[in-house]
Formats: structure tokens, C-alpha cells, sequence
């Protein structure tokens, strides 16, 4: 059955969205995200099956274009305006109550079977998707790849009695929700691959040059308080031939490695480009399954990754990635496989027809349908 889904969403590397406009052929509906995050890939699969998408993004005024976000440390003047700005109760904020009327017409006249909320929210209000919810009857889905105890405000905990179903990538999270009142969850991973570009790249000599190293790493590695475990981790292959790509600033012991920034295409061209990708989770997700767990692997490089449950889950270790228990044991074999290339490129290729069989966004869509008669029920 095709449904109507209606995203409400951040717009988060505007100029990556206006670049994938500007490319999309004649006649083609031009995609309501950009190729840079996973909503792009849902978009896709959802499209495929025969579902009707529309998307508000909440984090522009009416006719905002959007500017990139880069975090940097220590305080800015940014930071002092948006912690001022976060203490104000969202309901006073003149600015957020236009967008969510807005959100409200926009709704009222798509009619959406489903009203798809992207975390990380602090600006649409509780009473506005309650009154979404009984006027078109939708379901809500909460969609999440982070930790409600780290990441989330009040105005979305709030909501959290609201939400029908809540998919995050890592399972503890899910369970945090249901405490804070979610009807449902499903630990079915945000992010997956799509084989027609999460694949290997064939790269010009210049492409080569400028990416190629024994060990990539994109990512982020600010704050610290959030993505320390992924600092120790680069710091512990400080001696080895290691790139680092990163959108934000990072930390003044690794910045040596760092090459420039890396979104959609170029990430998957570097990490075609070298050897190892090394993929720490953040400190908050125990779980695992970030977006590069299932992106690298179908690019066809070998990863090395923190040993967690759900990456156990997902894939066969020893046979289609390689975990690693502490930074001493990250160096040592990120050390036997760059001596040894036929066992690298061996578990790098199992990796990729891994995912392609298992963790494809098609599949992880059929998995939402099996999820939605219980949530639609609602």
C-alpha cells in the first residue's frame, strides 16, 4: 500500500542539496535531501516502493536557503547565542511558533498516513504534532541515531507519549524511549547502503594524491565530552600513515592529519582511496550502528571498528569486519593488515556482498512496512 509520508526534518549541508538540484536531470523530481545524509538514501528506497514524500524543514524560516554548521572548540560567539537562545522555552520563541503553524498547514494539506520526525528537534512543539496526529489521523514515527539521556531537550521527551514508533540505530537507546513513553520501538539501523553509490570508486591520479593514505577516518571528533573514545583511538595511530576528513574542527593532537572535509561522493572516493577506514563509534552510542559502519562496507575498504554488540549483530567478525577491544589492540592490527593484503582485501570484498544481501536501504524499508500495520493501527 502506498502511504504518504511527510518529513519533518533539519536541513543540515544546504549547499550539498542546492548541488544535487542543480545536477538532477530534466523531468526528474528534483530529491528532498541531500546525498550527504541518510534521509536521502530512505528517500530513494521509499520512492521505489511507491510511496508519496513530502518534507518541512524546520530549521529554516519561510524562504531560508540554510547556511552549513561547522562546530568548532571552545566558546564562539555562535555557541553563547545558541545556549542563550536554549534557555528560552521553545512556546516563547515568536520565530519557532511561525514555523510551527506552518508545519500545520503544510501537514493539513499534504494529508500524510505518516508524519516521519527526524531527532535531534527543538523546534516543533508537542501540541503541534497532537493536533497533526487528530486532524489527519497519521501515525508518528521518531526517528533517532542518538541517545535521548545526551542528546535530546524537553520539547522532545515531552513528545515522546506521541510517537507510535521510534527506529534508532542502537537498541539501548530505544529502551531510553519506551521509559520516556514511546508506544513502540525497533532497533532497525537508520543507516544502510545503496549499492548504486555506496561502492568502490575508480579515482583520477589526482584523486589518488590528494586522498590516498594507509588509514582514513570521516568524522566527527568534536566535542570531546561526545567522541572521545574516537580521539584515542586516531591518537593511538599517530605513527602510522593516517588521513583525517572531517566537516568541523578537531582536536589540536590530531590536526596534523587533517586533509579538508569530506560529504557524500568525496567521503566514498576517500575511503576508496585508502587501505583501512577506521570507524569509533561516539561515547554515547553502546550499541552501535552508525552510518559508516554500512557506508564503508560497501565501499569495499576493510574497517576496523570498537567491539559492540550490535556490530556483532549485524556483521560476522573476523569475516566481514574487524573489531578492535582497546587502542593497543586498534594499532596491532591495523599493523597485520596493512602487511598482510590478501587477507585485507579478502574480508573487504565478504564486507561489501554483506551488505549489498543484508543492509541494503531497500531492505531496510521492507523492514519498516512489516513495522507499520501496528503503528498505523494507532
Amino acid at each position: 500500500m502506498a502511504l504518504r509520508i511527510l518529513f519533518v526534518a533539519a536541513l543540515h549541508h544546504p549547499e550539498a542539496l542546492r548541488a544535487a538540484i542543480a545536477s538532477t536531470p530534466p523531468g526528474t523530481p528534483p530529491p528532498l535531501f541531500p546525498p550527504s545524509v541518510s534521509q536521502h538514501f530512505w528517500e530513494r528506497a521509499l520512492l521505489r516502493r511507491g510511496h508519496m514524500l513530502d518534507v518541512f524543514y524546520r530549521n529554516l524560516p519561510p524562504g531560508g536557503q540554510g547556511r552549513a554548521q561547522r562546530h568548532r572548540s571552545g566558546l564562539t560567539a555562535g555557541k553563547i547565542l545558541a545556549g542563550l537562545a536554549a534557555r528560552l522555552p521553545p512556546q516563547a520563541n515568536p520565530e519557532y511558533r511561525r514555523r510551527n503553524a506552518a508545519l500545520l498547514q503544510r501537514a493539513l494539506a499534504f494529508r500524510p498516513d505518516i508524519l516521519w520526525l527526524v531527532g535531534d528537534n527543538t523546534v516543533i512543539y508537542p501540541q503541534t504534532l497532537a493536533a497533526i496526529k487528530d486532524a489527519t489521523g497519521c501515525a508518528l514515527i521518531y526517528a533517532s541515531g542518538t541517545s535521548p539521556i545526551v542528546f535530546s531537550r524537553a520539547i522532545e521527551r515531552q513528545a515522546a507519549p506521541l510517537y507510535d514508533l521510534v527506529l534508532v540505530n542502537d537498541y539501548y537507546h530505544g529502551i531510553q524511549w519506551l521509559e520516556l513513553g514511546a508506544q513502540r520501538m525497533a532497533c532497525l539501523p537508520l543507516s544502510a547502503c545503496d549499492p548504486d553509490f555506496h561502492r568502490p570508486y575508480d579515482l583520477t591520479p589526482e584523486e589518488r594524491a590528494a586522498y590516498g593514505c594507509d588509514i582514513a577516518f570521516v568524522g566527527t571528533l568534536l566535542p570531546d565530552s561526545l567522541y572521545s573514545s574516537r580521539v584515542r583511538a586516531l591518537q593511538a595511530l599517530a605513527d602510522f600513515d593516517l588521513g583525517i576528513w572531517s566537516v568541523h574542527e578537531v582536536p589540536l593532537s590530531l590536526r596534523r592529519f587533517v586533509r579538508g572535509s569530506a560529504l557524500g561522493e568525496t567521503m566514498l572516493r576517500v575511503l576508496s582511496a585508502a587501505k583501512i577506514t577506521v570507524n569509533p563509534h561516539g561515547n554515547f552510542m553502546r550499541y552501535g550502528g552508525n552510518m559508516r559502519l554500512f557506508e564503508a562496507a560497501g565501499v569495499g575498504t576493510l574497517q576496523l571498528t570498537d567491539d559492540l554488540p550490535g556490530v556483532r549483530q549485524w556483521f560476522n567478525p573476523g569475516e566481514t569486519i574487524v573489531m578492535y577491544s582497546d587502542p593497543a589492540d586498534l594499532r596491532d592490527k591495523a599493523r597485520y593488515y596493512l602487511a598482510h593484503d590478501k587477507e585485507r582485501t579478502a574480508l573487504a570484498a565478504a564486507a561489501r556482498q554483506h551488505v549489498y544481501a543484508c543492509h541494503t536501504y531497500d531492505q531496510r524499508v521492507a523492514a519498516l512496512e512489516q513495522l507499520l500495520p501496528d503503528a498505523l493501527k494507532r
